[in-house]
């Protein structure tokens, strides 16, 4: 009788606990600069997912990926320990790339605007053109009688 709340509750405390772990215990050298983004815990609390964003070039990802997953047993017997579960999880790496692929939208996103920006006219040229005010553009009432002949 699991819940969804326990497994998401011992997914933070996972989470914190390799985050911490990466920081100060590895002496891998193979590990570079690792950052634990997610961590997904199976309903039974047996298997953890950590999702992990690795930066550097495509083999000192590889090589950190690797040594992460190398170093997962002794992961998974310190956090057991520390967090006093029944069951040390199992923990099992997967990279996460989901900071490329944001960049990646925002390159598409900023190519667009720019695409958009360069054939629409800007946006003080169509006052002008048309010779209406801003206030009349989107119809304030009264704006349009306030004229010196109709103050009387």
């Amino acid at each position: 009788m699991t819940t969804k709340g326990r497994p998401v509750r011992v997914a933070a405390m996972v989470r914190h606990e390799i985050s911490q772990l990466l920081a100060k215990g590895i002496k891998d050298p193979r590990i570079g600069f690792v950052s634990v983004m997610d961590v997904r815990m199976s309903p039974d609390l047996r298997c953890a997912n950590v999702y992990v964003s690795l930066l550097g070039s495509e083999s000192e990802r590889k090589s950190s990926l690797a040594g992460l997953r190398n170093a997962a047993s002794w992961l998974r017997g310190i956090v057991g320990r520390n967090l006093r579960l029944r069951f040390a999880p199992e923990i099992r790496f997967f990279p996460d790339d989901t900071l490329d692929r944001v960049y990646h939208l925002e390159e598409i996103f900023r190519e667009l605007h720019d695409t958009q920006a360069g054939t629409s006219p800007p946006a003080g040229e169509s006052d002008a053109e048309t010779g209406k005010g801003a206030n009349q553009e989107i119809g304030v009432p009264g704006e349009e009688d306030k004229t010196p002949d109709a103050e009387n």
